[in-house]
């Protein structure tokens, strides 16, 4: 009789404290947000993770009724940022802007993380898409993929092509489409897509892929060749040129993107809030203009999208850095 009642007491004592800790879980979302929402980006101010949020937070600081505020953390190809969102409390008031390398490529390229995706954070939305052009010097006796390669071919390791830098996607692209191609490159590393093409434009490189806003104005000009976009679709701003997969390259997908997590363990009712805001202002006319204008094409997902994008696109660039043997400290 005695265990019965002791049973009882401990049941009831169990229901009593859950019902006070997800009374409590209730009040700290409830009033979400209530102070200032920082987001950690990547990247050195100026760039397009800069400007996304920037451009989004038109909308969501009234949204929110909080502002939205950018701590930039470069470094490491995005390593840096993310561990301080990885480390940050999981109370929905510390977000991460994360590019592919941080959140995909950059398990197969470093040694050592500071921190595991899968366990570490919790994926809201892809928020936009990076389309890249492969570009060359007026100079480049080519006009198309297939001359292009033809003639890359008859220069084996002499050819150059420039990118963003080790480790970027831009690098990773890079390195896709001399596997597919079956092409030996000279491949130059940039601090960025804007240096890269304007080495191309100069002519001290004779081939970059390069992130569409600092092409675009190259290409309208005459000034640099557009042989074909990375994505799997052409892009509105370039409806002529075509994508490395029609031209040849069957298969070619390579798009930069950027993507917002929080810290795992943050409150579903945050992350939800937050995937209800932030794809709504994605899906606002206003700013899907403002973001093409910029280079960038929006894209909302859920939750889940995000996160079984991340996997997928892992594995992906896993095969490549491994048959490309490419390493970074």
């Amino acid at each position: 009789m005695r265990k019965s009642f002791l049973g009882s007491m401990v049941f009831l004592m169990s229901a009593l404290l859950g019902s006070v800790f997800s009374g409590l879980a209730f009040a700290q979302t409830a009033d979400y947000p209530n102070k200032p929402i920082k987001i950690v980006v990547t990247f050195p101010p100026g760039g397009s993770s800069d400007a996304i949020i920037r451009i989004l937070s038109t909308r969501l600081n009234d949204k929110l009724g909080q502002p939205l505020v950018i701590d930039n953390r470069p470094g490491a190809g995005g390593n840096i940022g993310l561990s301080v969102v990885a480390k940050a409390a999981p109370d929905g008031y510390v977000l991460g802007v994360g590019a592919a390398g941080g959140l995909t490529a950059n398990v197969s390229l470093y040694p050592q993380m500071p921190f595991d995706v899968a366990k570490d954070f919790q994926p809201i939305t892809m928020l936009a898409a990076i389309p890249f052009v492969l570009v060359g010097h007026p100079s480049v006796p080519a006009d198309n993929i297939q001359q292009l390669i033809a003639y890359a071919k008859s220069q084996a390791g002499k050819v150059s092509i420039g990118h963003g830098g080790n480790g970027t996607a831009m690098h990773l692209s890079t390195a896709l489409f001399t596997q597919m191609a079956d092409l030996k490159l000279i491949e130059v590393p940039y601090r960025g897509s804007g240096p890269a093409a304007m080495d191309t434009l100069s002519g001290q490189i004779q081939l970059s892929i390069t992130d569409l806003a600092a092409a675009l104005p190259h290409i309208k000009a005459g000034k640099l060749k557009a042989f074909a976009v990375t994505s799997p679709k052409r892009l509105s701003n370039l409806p002529d040129v075509p994508t490395l997969a029609e031209s040849g390259l069957t298969g070619y997908d390579s798009t930069g993107w950027f993507g917002l997590v929080a810290p795992a363990g943050t409150p579903a009712s945050i992350i939800q809030k937050l995937n209800t805001e932030f794809t709504a202002a994605l899906n606002d006319e206003g700013i899907k203009s403002q973001m093409r204008q910029s280079g960038m094409e929006p894209v909302a997902t859920t939750t889940e999208g995000l996160d079984a994008y991340i996997k997928s696109e892992t594995q992906k660039w896993g095969r490549v850095i491994r048959q490309a043997n490419i390493k970074l400290n």
